[in-house]
């Protein structure tokens, strides 16, 4: 299918089953899943799904781990034209209520249960306003049934009519049409949906995986989140463009990383810096039982020039290409091609891909000069639709040039490569996830004993960095650092949970009453 690029993931699931037919596509927890056989159960689970009157235009959501059923599950929710709905798995379950109930999905997919949390139960104790249906997907790792597999078996015998309807649904699917919404947090506090298209996701991905040099011989280990654009989209949307087969990983752990590797002669494996970092790091690790592994992407803003050398020599990745992108631009903007220098992949992120534009924009909307600091802007056919029934945060973002304005602050060099120097919004990574101060702030504040806080990012060694809170306690408050942590820990994700709680009298604030962040960053 080389240089085909579909106008729908339905019509890219007809083509990749007639194309490679009974070559594996997913190997999962020792069970392979074919390209034809892939076809045949998200048919099925289409039709069982439209006989219950899920109709195109209508969302559906996702919230489970890697596996399997993530990726059949998704490709039928657009197959007869609906919109997949991303959830993060760190989330609480009021966490994924609130998304849920935001995108007005009626049907949701969800693990029974994941890393000691009954997913399903929590969320079916909560009232969610539309939701019709919540379809089970069992616990990797466990056997027994669960009801995908009875959905997809009810699909199976489905009647002439039921097939006929979905077959029609099917066949008015359109590269205009919305594939996707991935909640973003926002410096509001509320996460925002970003919507894309088919056209959009797959014509980009195309591009990324004919940069990264994917193909049909290629075994891709898939340990970054289906939630995420990185695992979805770069990973198990980007390995069926091209043939290749995925082997999606529930759980980030470095000596299962390593087995998997020798044991599937693993030749894709993308991740953020922290992944390549701790496999190095790894006491067992053995070079030559990862000698398969040739191409690697990864992205941060700062990324050390020994990581990447490492990364090439060490481990003995041909392919190593560092990338830029965002969930507004489809999750790519920028990548580093093959036989750029170490320092160019460790200290850029790349050149624009083609057919987009990429520049720098001072406070008063003008293209700065290549070298010269300023807000990174984006335009091209991978700016999203805008963010899903919130059109004034859309016009905040995108301006009336159709410039797309990332709050990332960076210069261009006089080759294209994009350098990220710092953030305008708040935002840290931490392990690969974004954080969102004001979102952390807002449910901080839910302590009854928590008056008033400010979050900043603090530098972490593995991490890169974590969540430092600055707390004004409620009068007469017993409240202290262990305690809140771990309440933090109960009422939101892991990756958000203060890692340092300090408490104050007082916020250092300006004269028009905002928290001065610097300062904050200057006391820890």
């Amino acid at each position: 299918m080389s240089g085909f690029v579909p106008t729908s993931t339905a019509e890219l699931l007809d083509n990749a089953a007639a194309h490679f037919g009974d070559k594996p596509f997913i190997v999962d927890d020792g069970r392979s899943v074919s390209f034809s056989e892939l076809a045949t159960d998200v048919q099925a689970l289409a039709r069982a799904l439209v006989a219950e009157g899920f109709s195109s235009g209508d969302r559906a959501a996702i919230w489970a781990p890697n596996c399997a059923e993530w990726i059949i599950a998704a490709l039928a929710i657009q197959f007869v034209g609906g919109t997949l709905v991303t959830v993060n798995t760190r989330y609480k379950a009021s966490e994924a209520r609130d998304i849920i109930s935001d995108s007005g999905s009626s049907f949701a997919f969800v693990v029974d249960a994941f890393l000691g949390v009954e997913y399903a139960r929590s969320l079916a104790r909560l009232n969610i306003d539309g939701l019709q249906h919540i379809i089970t997907i069992k616990t990797p790792g466990t056997s027994g049934s669960d009801g995908i597999s009875e959905w997809i078996e009810t699909g199976t015998a489905a009647g002439d009519e039921v097939k006929a309807l979905c077959a029609a649904q099917r066949e008015s699917v359109a590269a205009g049409d919305v594939s996707d919404i991935l909640f973003t947090s926002g410096t509001t506090g509320r996460a925002k949906g970003v919507v894309t298209t088919h056209g959009q996701n797959l014509t980009a991905f195309s591009t990324f995986a004919d940069i990264l040099g994917l193909d049909a011989e290629d075994r891709y280990l898939i340990i970054n989140p289906f939630f995420h654009s990185f695992g979805y989209k770069a990973g198990w949307l980007a390995a069926l463009l091209k043939g290749a087969t995925v082997y999606p990983m529930a759980v980030f752990d470095v000596p299962a990383v390593l087995s998997a590797i020798k044991t599937h002669d693993i030749t894709v494996m993308p991740g953020p810096p922290t992944l390549f970092q701790s496999i190095l790091m790894h006491p067992d690790l053995d070079p030559a039982d990862i000698a398969t592994l040739k191409k690697a992407t990864t992205g941060a803003a700062v990324i050390p020039t020994q990581l990447i050398v490492d990364m090439r020599h060490t481990l003995g990745i041909d392919t190593v290409i560092t990338a830029y992108g965002l969930s507004e631009t489809c999750g790519l903007v920028t990548m580093c091609r093959q036989g750029d220098s170490p320092d160019v992949i460790a200290h850029t992120s790349g050149r624009a891909i083609p057919n987009i534009e990429v520049a720098i924009m001072d406070t008063e909307g003008r293209i700065c000069d290549p070298d010269e600091p300023g807000e990174i802007v984006v335009r091209g056919y991978n700016v999203m639709v805008g963010y899903f029934n919130n059109p004034e945060a859309t016009a905040e973002t995108i301006d009336a040039d159709g410039w797309l304005h990332t709050g990332d602050i960076g210069t261009l060099d006089a080759e294209g490569n994009i350098r990220i120097t710092d953030r305008l919004k708040d935002m840290f990574i931490s392990g690969g996830f974004n954080c969102y101060p004001a979102e952390i702030e807002n449910q901080l504040l839910q302590h009854k004993h928590v008056a008033q806080v400010a979050v900043i990012g603090m530098p972490d060694e593995r991490m890169g960095e974590v969540c430092a809170a600055f707390v004004v306690a409620t009068a007469n408050s017993e409240i202290d650092d262990a305690s809140l942590i771990a309440w933090s820990r109960e009422h939101m994700a892991n990756y958000k949970v203060p890692r340092r709680v300090i408490f104050t009298d007082t916020l250092p604030l300006n004269a028009s009453g905002k928290v001065l962040k610097t300062t904050l960053r200057t006391m820890l």
